[in-house]
């Protein structure tokens, strides 16, 4: 049982790293099958636990990666790719989202001969109570227009899927000065908005202040990927906010959204 969205996700960060590392074109390998965990593989490999998982793979034929960086590579920040190429974040989403799936994700590589990812994911052995998943969604969701200002399309796509599988309306922003052409055309039906702290033009607290010298009543909701107190410290913030640390979990941000929207 797994959440399609966040699969998805997972699935295209994957991707995109592969296509990356192939610059001059390559082969990308999507493949799955099953995986049976048992004693004998738990020696050999260190981890798991016993059971059979679904597993996907996700290989390509680019330069691959030394001991050093595969040893990093789910660290939130850490990337390989030139500044303002890359977030950092893409791989340690990934492995945000296999762990919340109670599963487990490996790396194989070498510089030069590719590199493959592997995921498991266990497979359920218990009836899917539908009408629960309804009633669970339905406290979370609701029919709010909200506007999501994320420079980084990987997160905003993935956050507008969330909010619109729950019900919510999405306006897109890509930075901080589209956030507020946007809510200006949209001021009568926007009731939050949804922050990035660090975005180009103007940050996600200066946006937030703009729009709330027009709309004082406006629900604010900023993320990021530092944490409350480092965030301050650069000068960024102050006093108290409503704030989630990214990657988040789709259900951790479908509940805080109900839960500033309901104040």
């Amino acid at each position: 049982m797994a959440d399609s969205t966040q699969i998805d996700q997972a699935l295209m960060n994957l991707v995109t790293n592969a296509r990356d590392a192939m610059p001059d074109g390559g082969r990308l390998t999507i493949r799955t099958s099953l995986a049976k965990f048992d004693d004998e593989f738990m020696t050999s490999y260190g981890y798991g636990r016993p059971g059979t998982y679904a597993l996907i793979s996700v290989e390509d034929t680019g330069h691959g990666m030394d001991n050093e960086t595969k040893e990093r590579i789910f660290e939130p920040f850490f990337s390989t790719k030139e500044e303002g190429k890359g977030t950092g974040l893409g791989l340690a989403m990934v492995y945000g989202i296999v762990k919340q799936h109670e599963g487990y994700i490996n790396v194989y590589s070498e510089p030069g001969k590719g590199t493959t990812f592997r995921i498991y994911l266990p497979l359920i052995t218990m009836r899917i109570d539908d009408r629960k998943h309804a009633e669970l969604s339905g406290i979370w969701g609701g029919s709010e227009t909200v506007l999501v200002a994320e420079d980084d399309i990987q997160v905003r796509t993935l956050t507008r899927k969330v909010l619109e599988k729950a019900g919510y309306r999405v306006v897109e922003a890509v930075d901080g000065a589209d956030a507020i052409r946007l809510f200006n055309e949209n001021r009568d039906t926007i009731r939050l908005l949804l922050l990035d702290v660090i975005m180009p033009k103007m940050n996600g607290k200066e946006c937030g202040d703009e729009i709330t010298k027009t709309r004082p009543d406006i629900k604010i909701i900023y993320m990021s990927g530092y944490t409350a107190d480092i965030i301050q410290k650069r000068g960024i913030t102050s006093g108290h906010l409503d704030l989630i640390l990214k990657p988040v979990a789709p259900n951790e941000l479908l509940k805080k959204v109900r839960e500033v929207l309901d104040r």
